[in-house]
């Protein structure tokens, strides 16, 4: 929470007194396991690049740049 917060500190002004915050589900499973929902978790997390501090909030796994994720 506190990594979105100083997020929502760097937003112009006009932007933080009118906001939305959206969730999207991603995936969803009724029968995964609490395993197989964190590999699909850190599966997700590299594919969006979230754990990228550029683009998102997540920490872990650590983000490297690979040479693949340099020519995009």
């Amino acid at each position: 929470m506190a990594l979105l917060n100083v997020d929502f500190e760097k937003l112009p002004q006009e932007q933080r007194l009118d906001y939305t915050i959206r969730k999207q589900i991603l995936w969803e499973s009724e029968t995964a396991t609490e395993a197989e929902l964190s590999i699909k978790k850190i599966e997700m997390i590299r594919e969006h690049r979230s754990n990228d501090p550029e683009k998102g909030y997540n920490r872990w796994p650590r983000f490297q740049l690979s040479k693949s994720s340099s020519q995009d």
